[in-house]
């Protein structure tokens, strides 16, 4: 598809009136990077068009971003500034909707220490973590994406730059549902309808725990948490009664196990970018709810430091079920970015679950969905394991099992 001025504007729309859903009177905070100046003042002025008080902009930079890391002392980017806490603070009280367009270089961070990296994301995250968890379940937010060149030439490095940035915009625009005849906006309530069919027919089973099943390797139990929801596509923020799309493109259907509950391995099925660096052909294990061991055959050390961010980082936030059929797996290649990623198949997360599967959720606070079984850590960090034959089990609390997913897909 020819990337248009018309294009743009569609695309900018759906992120603001369908993805963020933004609402007369409120606050936007947009965070995108700074090549990409032109889309941000298409969703800008989407924004304002929608009713938006005021829209802030939070730039980002690659370049800059090494730069921190590759001269600035580890003590000093792991503290947070005063101004900086204040800003996370005033989150809190403006509850703002927030949209995030990923654009960023998988390889921006290569060859930077993953200590370094750890080592400064837990200092920041000791001091910010607490504002985010106020905020959760409470503000509409969603993260879209939009090609940047070195992007492109990572996911296609065969092709031209020009040749790179045609094919990596039509999968972009091929996963959010744009093709520049029919209404996206349509098609995105046809498929937020067909996954809320799903995760409904989910809830119904009442499920006690999953079983995972691979030639690859992968045999794994996980325990679900009592009377926890699955969802998907759209969420509702319950402050104001506004859906919202929190991930275009989406194709999940997930919940939160119970932390600290779960045995075997899983073996990745895709590559996992991760702090910009690329960790590769890994499998993990856990006992007792854990991560004990792990093997990676590209970036052991960086996959090492993950699992031992924090003392909760080690169990699972998130359980995801996508159909091999997933559009973006249809795409055929990897997005190394794993808003994409992790909607080509099944997936789960090592780090924080989502208080929101609860059903009275959105009225609890971080510890006490914590003391509910939903884990909490710094980090939230999904791995694709879905494969071609992969089959996992509902099991009911009696112990008997119904067929979920077959060879990669819906049972049934």
């Amino acid at each position: 598809m020819k990337i248009t001025k018309e294009v743009l504007e569609q695309y900018a729309r759906l992120i603001v009136r369908s993805g963020a859903n933004v609402q007369k009177g409120q606050t936007v905070l947009l965070n995108i990077a700074v090549d990409q100046a032109a889309f941000a003042e298409m969703v800008t002025e989407e924004c304002y068009l929608a009713g938006a008080k005021k829209v802030n902009v939070e730039w980002q930079c690659d370049g800059i971003s090494r730069l921190h890391y590759s001269y600035a002392e580890q003590d000093v980017l792991a503290t947070v500034l005063p101004w900086e806490e204040e800003k996370a603070k005033q989150m809190t009280v403006d509850l703002p909707c927030r949209i995030f367009v990923e654009s960023e270089d998988p390889d921006s961070l290569a060859g930077i220490s993953p200590e370094k990296i750890s080592a400064v994301g837990q200092g920041r995250a000791r001091v910010l973590k607490p504002y985010r968890d106020a905020i959760d379940g409470i503000h509409q937010w969603t993260i879209a994406a939009i090609p940047s060149e070195k992007w492109a030439k990572k996911c296609f490095p065969e092709e031209t730059t020009e040749r790179a940035m045609e094919k990596l915009w039509d999968a972009v625009l091929e996963t959010v549902r744009i093709d520049g005849e029919n209404d996206p906006v349509a098609k995105w309530k046809a498929h937020t309808d067909f996954i809320s069919e799903k995760a409904a027919w989910l809830n119904a089973q009442g499920f006690a725990g999953l079983r995972y099943h691979s030639a690859n390797g992968t045999d794994f139990t996980v325990e679900l948490i009592p009377g926890a929801h699955w969802e998907g596509a759209a969420s509702t923020n319950p402050r104001n009664g506004a859906r919202y799309i929190p991930n275009m493109p989406t194709e999940e259907i997930f919940t939160s196990p119970l932390a600290g509950s779960c045995e075997g391995t899983l073996v990745s099925t895709k590559p996992l970018s991760w702090n910009s660096q690329l960790i590769e052909n890994f499998s993990i294990t856990f006992a007792n709810g854990r991560a004990v061991s792990c093997k990676a055959e590209k970036g052991q050390q960086l996959l090492e430091k993950m699992i031992k961010m924090d003392e909760c980082s080690n169990m699972l936030g998130e359980v995801a079920l996508v159909p091999k059929e997933s559009p973006v797996n249809a795409c055929g290649f990897l997005f190394y970015e794993t808003l994409f990623d992790e909607n080509a198949c099944c997936h789960v997360a090592l780090g924080a679950g989502f208080k929101e599967v609860l059903p009275d959720g959105d009225s609890l606070t971080t510890k006490q969905a914590q003391a509910r079984g939903v884990n909490d850590s710094i980090i939230h960090v999904d791995f694709m394991v879905g494969s071609d034959d992969l089959s996992i089990d509902g099991i009911r609390p009696d112990g008997t099992s119904v067929p979920i997913f077959r060879g990669g897909t819906w049972a049934e």
